[in-house]
Order: structure tokens, then sequence, then C-alpha cells
């Protein structure tokens, strides 16, 4: 085991890993959804000279060497590109991240009344245990979009003055059967619907009229109708911010660090490296915890395309430029890893396992059991990656998600991998992954954005 990252930090470090933790908190509580997440991330970009892509194709900008841009899809995916000075053909520096978090999305009509109480219908998004969503503060975000086009966000839960929501439970003193059942099946699926209302609309000549005053709400609110909900994304996530977690303050606790811690430190390496020699990107994406499916995935043409307009725009596009830029590029699937947790030490090994506080951590390969649906870097590339991160002074970790017959899981990286370029996971260590508040260390937050820019400065890959 290398040595704790603690253990060798300075004044300074500790105040530029503040600074960088306060950020990432913010960035945290304010984006709890995908849209949430492009929206700060193109705001901040913008501030640092990105221009849009959009406005490129328009005629206002004129890509070359030095110049920023991103791009976005969906509003769920964005990608910034810092065009270097070299050829981008000789390759680009990438960093990935997903943005989606497993949660509760609304059905799209999930208004009902039961015996007086009006509840909202969910399906959960992503592996979850679904007894861990009962009994919390819960929070509405996301967006409608009505019939004429227009937007309506829906922020309610997070402040101090709103109300919240929630997922009931059976008291314990009835519970004798429930408590019979395996962990997976102990809450069902479709009994994870919040409550939402209890008082009926006075002089109402419905019969639902519970449901009738939660309309009633809403129209006086967002003006939105029932049937709006069809058009609606809607994400119900835990209610409240992230916090300091200890005495010490050494761990942040927070929904959605599985996969926005690596996003946050992404974007800040992105936008502390101005000049690059080797063209450096960063791409946030969707869908990555259903498996990267869908228009605003990895899985989605954006990526590809997009790096075919910028090259478009330099007057550098055909077929044989774009497919060697992409088979020359070099990856960093920027994505969590499993934290070792003593309480749970059977399901580890200990000697291929990350520990809170010693740096980021290198997945080889990931995958479940047999290495099933996993991308394995090969070994040149491991190696030059250890070189980068001695020499840039990052403390660093090899693990494995756990032991080999316990489970996995995938990330993004065999998807790029399939343009025949180099890609290995890299992120930060999670206690609690996929639960509805997750832990990361500090340290090794601080290291991860560490790391992520040492990768971006990266000229020499032989």
């Amino acid at each position: 085991m290398k040595e704790n990252a603690w253990n060798t930090y300075t004044d300074e470090d500790l105040e530029m890993m503040d600074a960088l933790i306060q950020g990432y908190k913010f960035f945290l509580d304010n984006g709890k959804t995908e849209r949430e997440c492009v929206r700060q991330m193109i705001s901040t970009a913008r501030q640092c000279g990105y221009v849009s892509m959009e406005d490129v194709l328009r005629g206002l900008y004129v890509l070359k060497p030095g110049s920023k841009v991103y791009a976005q899809t969906k509003g769920k995916a964005v990608m910034f590109i810092n065009i270097g000075l070299f050829p981008m053909e000789e390759g680009l520096n990438i960093l990935g991240a997903h943005i989606d978090s497993p949660r509760l999305d609304l059905k799209q009509n999930p208004l009902y009344e039961d015996t007086e109480l009006a509840y909202m219908d969910t399906h959960y998004y992503g592996g979850i245990k679904k007894y861990q969503w009962v009994t919390l503060p819960l929070a509405l975000h996301g967006t409608i979009v009505k019939k004429d086009g227009s937007h309506v966000e829906i922020n309610i839960g997070e402040d101090e003055n709103d109300p919240v929501f929630g997922v009931t439970d059976l008291l314990v003193h009835l519970s004798a059967k429930q408590l019979e059942k395996k962990g997976a099946v102990v809450v069902e699926g479709e009994n994870l619907d919040i409550l939402v209302g209890s008082r009926p609309l006075k002089d109402s000549d419905t019969k639902d009229k519970v449901k009738a005053n939660i309309l009633k709400l809403l129209k006086d609110k967002y003006d939105i109708e029932e049937e709006d909900f069809i058009s609606g994304e809607i994400e119900v996530v835990p209610a409240g911010k992230s916090r300091d977690f200890g005495l010490d303050r050494s761990m942040v606790m927070g929904y959605g660090q599985d996969d926005r811690v690596c996003a946050y430190t992404s974007l800040m390496a992105m936008l502390s490296v101005d000049e690059v020699m080797r063209t450096s990107v960063a791409i946030f994406v969707d869908k990555e915890e259903i498996g990267s499916v869908g228009a605003s995935s990895m899985g989605s043409r954006f990526f590809e395309n997009t790096i075919a307009e910028v090259l478009n725009s330099m007057g550098k596009l055909n077929d044989i430029t774009l497919r060697r830029t992409l088979s020359r590029s070099k990856m960093l699937s920027s994505d969590v890893s499993a934290a070792y947790d003593p309480a749970y030490s059977s399901v580890f090994e200990k000697n291929n396992t990350a520990y809170f506080g010693h740096g980021v951590v290198f997945n080889k390969y990931t995958g479940a059991r047999g290495k099933s649906g996993s991308n394995d870097a090969g070994a040149e590339y491991v190696a030059r990656i250890r070189r980068i991160m001695d020499d840039g002074k990052v403390s660093y970790q090899m693990a494995e998600m756990g032991r080999v017959d316990a489970g996995g899981g995938n990330t993004i990286a065999w998807i790029p991998a399939a343009y025949d370029m180099d890609v290995i996971d890299c992120g930060v260590p999670v206690l609690s992954m996929h639960a509805p508040w997750e832990v990361t260390s500090k340290a090794d937050v601080y290291e991860a954005e560490k790391c992520y820019e040492t990768f971006l400065k990266t000229k020499d890959w032989i």
C-alpha cells in the first residue's frame, strides 16, 4: 500500500484542496440532474473563453490552435475542446465522465390518489438498493416541456422553506413477513411511489379531491396541466446539501458523487490548462448508469460528430484524418471505483483494492467475474501512465472493483476504445456507491484534479 496522501500535504496543498472542495460541493448541490450539470459547466467554461460550436458554424468564430470551443446535445451531454499546437490528427488527450446518477424518475402519468393520499408513481433509474430510498426527504428536479415548446423548470425540496417528499415504509411492528424477504425485494420497485399530499380541495366536484388540490397547486405555481407530465423529465433525488463528513472534515458526503466527482475534477482540470500541445477534450455524457444507450450517451455519435465538425471547421476533415485523430488519441475514462470498506471486507481483495486517502485510482480493467464487458488497458499504456503520474507527483493507486466473483461493473471506457485508442479507467474511490448519500475522501478528490491536469498537459506518448 502506498503512503497516505494526507501525510504529504503542505499548507499550500491544504488551501488549494479546500478551494477545490468548496467549488465541488457547490457543483453537487446545484447539479442533481444532467441538465443542471450541463448548464453549470457551460456557464463556467464560457467565463474561461469557451465559445459555442453553433456560433462557429454560423461563422462568428474561426477555429485555430488556441481556440476553445464547446458543443452540447439534448441539454444532457456536453463536450469541451481546447485546440492544441500539434495537428489534431496526431491525437487528442481526452477525459470522459458521466453526469447521470441513480435516482427515481417520475412516470409519464405519475399522479394518482389512494384513500385520500396523493402519490406520484416512479420508475427507478440505474442500479439501486431499493430499500435505501424509503423514509428519506426527497426533492423534485427536472424539466417539463409544454406543447407550445416552452420549458418549465422544476426544483422543489432544496430551499429550507420548500416542502419535501418521500417513500413511506412499513412500520416495524407489522413487518414480520417483510423482514423475511431478501434485500432485493424487501421494497418492490412498484412501491417506490412518493407521497405528495393529503389535503383535499374544498368545494371540488371531482372524486379525487387530494389529487385535484395537487394539480391546482401545480397550475398556480408552474402553469402546468396534468397531461404536461407526459413530456416531462422529472427526477426524484435526495433533498439537501452535500456536507463535510467526519469529525476531522476529511470527507464529503453528497448525492450523485458517482460520477460527478470525476466530472467536476475533469472540468476544473480542463479549465486550468490554458495552452496545450495536443488538443485536449473533456466530454460529459448521460445514460452511463443504464448501459450508455441513447442520444445523449457515450454510445451515441455525439463525440465523433463533434470532432468531425472541429476538423471540418479547420479545413482538415476527411475520413482518414478523422480515423487517425481518434485512433491516436489517449483517454482517461474518468469514473469512480469502490473504496475498501472494512465493514464488508469479505468482498474485497486487500492487495488489489482502492483505499481512502491514497489518491486517484486506476482500474486496468473492470467488468464482472471473467472481465465480462470490460475495457482492458494495454501494458504499454499503463506503463506510460505510471511514468506521467510519478513525474507529476500525483498520488495514485491501482485496483480492481472487488473480489473476482463478488460482482463488478462497467464504465464508458469500452466505447471510445472501439476507435483503437488507448483508454483506462481513472477516478475517485467511493464508499456507499449508488446509495442516496455517497462518501469520498477530500484527498482523493484533490489528487484526481491533479491527475487529470497532468494528463491533459502530456505531449509525448512514446
